[in-house]
């Protein structure tokens, strides 16, 4: 009997471990997601990357969130083509005036560089912007909601939108798939270089990072 109860114990104890496991992978990843409850904007800004962002950018604005959309991101060996005219391609292809688009095919090496774009482009326009709608895959909004705020500052509004992950190469419980895992591991990395690179850094050692931007 005392062995049975040692058994059972044992097995709760495995169970209560493995949970607790899985809680903490999950509140690990759900740390990096930021999503916003979307009202209407001047700008849907879709961060270069995957068709899965233009689609979601542009379907949020069919939506009536943005006024305009706006795509960025050079030349891409993946897709053969430069980001932003792609962008801007699919949006008119899904019914979207060109009117209503802008662009930027600059080459961007970061997020950063692509918050940087986004503001050499506010500040062209005649009108101003107060609010900006940032699309990117849902890992990726954390770090994306650090660069552009550093780099706009507080005038403006930023809501954090997210690829919802049923449309999304990546699934939430992220440790069970290897694009996912890298995804989230690589963007902790990111994080604390970013903080490195943008806030810390001096000098040879600033310079030493600029060296290393990829994305």
């Amino acid at each position: 009997m005392k062995y049975a109860i040692g058994l059972a114990g044992i097995l709760l104890l495995c169970v209560g471990l493995y949970l607790a496991r899985e809680s903490v992978l999950q509140a690990t990843g759900d740390f990096l997601v930021l999503q916003d409850n979307l009202k209407p904007a001047d700008v849907i800004h879709v961060i270069s990357g995957p068709d899965d962002r233009t689609d979601y950018g542009i379907w949020l604005y069919k939506q009536g969130l943005g006024r305009q959309l706006f795509f960025t991101g050079g030349w891409c060996p993946t897709i053969q083509g430069v980001h932003a005219e792609r962008g801007k391609a699919r949006a008119i292809a899904q019914g979207v005036p060109p009117q209503a688009i802008a662009m930027d095919g600059f080459q961007v090496t970061s997020t950063y560089s692509e918050a940087v774009r986004l503001k050499e482009w506010l500040a062209q326009r005649p009108e101003p912007v107060h609010s900006v709608i940032l699309v990117s895959d849902p890992y990726h909004m954390r770090r994306a909601k650090l660069a552009f705020s550093w780099v706009l500052g507080p005038t403006i509004k930023l809501q954090m939108a997210p690829v919802p992950f049923a449309l999304s190469p990546y699934q939430r419980r992220w440790w069970t798939d290897a694009e996912s895992r890298r995804f989230v591991q690589d963007e902790y990395t990111k994080i604390v270089y970013y903080y490195a690179r943008y806030r810390l850094s001096w000098g040879p050692l600033k310079a030493w990072l600029a060296s290393l931007d990829r994305e």
